[in-house]
């Protein structure tokens, strides 16, 4: 009846020493440690709550914002206003000239009439150049990006599902990260299991070695 007991002990104890090691237990769990420990800073109450106040100050504000202006209709819109600003500037060069000659004065007491009577209009004129140059680089920027902001919605979208799941898992995690080591947890099964394999194999060895004891003939007497 022992044997019986014992042979089904061994079975169970050599299973959980291999079976662990057939399922790579051990570079899992350590796999599954090194996981922990990386998103341990990330998980914590903390920077999940300034993750979730950047997401929703900020990003979704912005994407409301600029996600609009930054796309191709606009770019359109403001090239055109581009070419405007190209042809003021060539009329603006003809301007002090035709207004000299209609007054019968010279160029430069028409540029000091100008700038005397039209403060304003004399500097913007002066400034289209460089005006004319930062507005092309803003464009150019604006039509380099319109393929990038047509994909923040998506993106916000994709990215809300990873803020609500990381609010709602800082408990979780906490109480995940309070187990022991992941690098542990193939011994929970390795060592029970060698025990198991040892005091099995300790008894049939025993056994066997009673019942050797038992049944070793007796000499017969000699007469």
């Amino acid at each position: 009846m022992t044997r019986k007991l014992l042979w089904p002990i061994l079975a169970i104890g050599v299973a959980l020493v291999v079976l662990p090691l057939i399922f790579q237990m051990p570079s899992r769990a350590a796999a599954g440690e090194r996981m922990m420990s990386d998103f341990q800073p990330i998980m914590q109450a903390d920077q999940v709550q300034k993750t979730a106040d950047y997401y929703n100050n900020v990003f979704v504000p912005l994407d409301t914002v600029f996600t609009p202006i930054v796309s191709q209709a606009t770019v359109d819109k403001f090239n055109a206003y581009l070419k405007g600003f190209g042809g003021m500037q060539a009329e603006g060069k003809k301007l002090v000239p035709a207004l000299a000659q209609a007054l019968g004065v010279s160029q430069a007491q028409a540029a000091a009439f100008m700038a005397q009577q039209f403060p304003a209009m004399t500097a913007t004129l002066k400034g289209l150049p460089a005006m004319r140059r930062d507005f092309q680089g803003l464009m150019g920027a604006m039509a380099a990006n319109t393929g990038v902001f047509s994909q923040v919605p998506a993106g916000i979208a994709h990215y809300k599902p990873l803020v609500t799941t990381m609010q709602g898992n800082v408990d979780d995690f906490e109480s995940a990260s309070a187990l022991p080591s992941f690098n542990l947890l193939s011994w929970f099964f390795i060592v029970p299991g060698l025990l198991l394999v040892v005091l099995a194999g300790w008894g049939l060895w025993a056994d066997r070695r009673e019942l050797r004891t038992t049944h070793v003939p007796t000499p017969t007497p000699t007469h």
